[in-house]
């Protein structure tokens, strides 16, 4: 056993679930051989606690990172914030700057407010959106944080997130006075979103611009419409798509705007940044209730997102990520015919996954990631794009990955996969760690 799984063995012990995020959870990739913990990363590469350096084919920290781990020029002004100083009793300008500048972006907001994490711009937005409003039913399509608001949604039948969120959660610490607070809606299903507005209260709908597929049919042009006609506050979830396909919200690319929108993730490459905008009218609603919180003023969240939407717009990052993911998406579809396999892709491009069918789904993607992390890479069956995946490093990934899809392939003719894996397969959905 490595540093790194005698850490997340003692983690476990002390800290309930290892860790603050269940997609970095070891058991999500390979339990009991993964790495779990880094010592450095750079680039797209990482290194663990025994100083063993792999190249991230995988999640690049959830996606925050799509100029690279460690930008010299966005390390380099967060230093300077640090030597000049991060905290004061006054406020940092910079929040002031940033907001001009996605109120730039996104002409159709007039304020924004800043927060550290998604699901705290997540639940700053719905606020904010049901005091403007004056309701509380909220209809919901996609993944939302964790706050009691969203989760909600399960009680009573903790099966309606299974399509939004992860199978298998049990809202238990919700309170059940919000049963009926939260509706979730398919997406590109409007007769759905339709019927929940005719039956119930609907004051706000928030929903993810998109995730696995792009709208059909002007579907969003529909709720677009649908919210105006009923005095309906809507808000686009940017926190995972902003920024990967266009210079700002993915929304911009179907020319349908909210009427308050969300930001994280990319926002500040890697450093702590979420940013909920919107039209004056509803933004304002934020001074009749109460929305505070000590750590949404430091400097360095602020200070590195600035530094990080000039590199942004100077290196085309967006254009350049999504050039990178639509490849591999192609290569892996390339891959998988070369030696008879079934997959099927999905995502934005420059988020990109892909999957098999049948029962055995689960294990060769676990089989995946021991055999490439024996390769030195970070790997398994999604990949968040960022502009350090040069050609080459994507070249050699796919160099490493050919002889796995060849396993993969004798274990569709046969040969028993359990017997190649040297641990337990990897998890799905929200599972409890013992």
């Amino acid at each position: 056993m490595d540093t790194g799984q005698k850490l997340w063995q003692r983690a476990k012990q002390i800290i309930p679930g290892g860790n603050m995020l269940l997609s970095k959870r070891a058991e999500m990739f390979l339990p009991d051989q993964w790495p779990a913990y880094f010592s450095k990363a750079k680039g797209c590469k990482v290194w663990d606690l025994d100083g063993r350096e792999y190249i991230d084919m995988c999640i690049m920290g959830i996606g925050t990172n799509t100029l690279g781990y460690g930008h010299d020029e966005v390390d380099a002004a967060v230093m300077e914030t640090v030597k000049a100083g991060n905290m004061s009793t006054l406020n940092c300008p910079e929040e002031v700057y940033l907001a001009e500048k996605l109120l730039e972006l996104h002409p159709w907001a007039d304020m924004a407010r800043f927060a550290r994490s998604g699901g705290e711009a997540n639940a700053i937005a719905i606020r904010i959106a049901r005091a403007a409003a004056g309701k509380d039913k909220v209809a919901i399509c996609g993944y939302h944080g964790w706050h009691d608001w969203y989760l909600a949604a399960n009680l009573g039948d903790d099966n309606h997130l299974a399509g939004h969120l992860l199978p298998g959660l049990d809202p238990k610490g919700v309170p059940k006075n919000l049963r009926g607070t939260v509706f979730p809606f398919n997406y590109n299903n409007f007769a759905e979103l339709e019927a929940l507005v005719n039956t119930h209260d609907i004051g706000v709908i928030k929903m993810e611009v998109m995730r696995n597929q792009g709208p059909q049919d002007g579907f969003l042009q529909k709720v677009r419409d649908l919210s105006t006609q009923r005095g309906i506050v809507l808000i686009f979830d940017e926190c995972t798509s902003g920024f990967r396909q266009t210079m700002g919200g993915i929304h911009k690319m179907y020319g349908v705007e909210p009427d308050m929108a969300m930001f994280g993730k990319a926002l500040g490459n890697g450093y702590a940044i979420t940013a909920t905008i919107g039209r004056r009218e509803i933004m304002e609603s934020a001074q009749s209730t109460f929305i505070s919180s000590t750590f949404w003023t430091e400097r360095i969240g602020p200070t590195a997102a600035l530094k990080t939407l000039e590199i942004m717009e100077r290196e085309k990052s967006w254009e350049r990520i999504t050039q990178t993911g639509t490849g591999i998406t192609e290569r892996w579809k390339t891959l998988a015919a070369k030696h008879g396999l079934k997959i099927n892709t999905a995502g934005l491009p420059a988020i990109t996954s892909f999957g098999f069918d049948g029962p055995n789904a689960l294990a060769y993607k676990t089989l995946i990631t021991q055999e490439m992390l024996a390769k030195g890479y970070l790997a398994t069956n999604l990949v968040f794009s960022s502009i350090a995946h040069t050609p080459d490093i994507v070249d050699g990934y796919f160099h490493a990955l050919d002889p796995v899809f060849a396993l993969i392939k004798e274990c569709e003719e046969g040969r028993d996969v359990m017997s190649l894996l040297k641990g337990p397969v990897c998890h799905a959905g929200f599972k409890r760690l013992n």
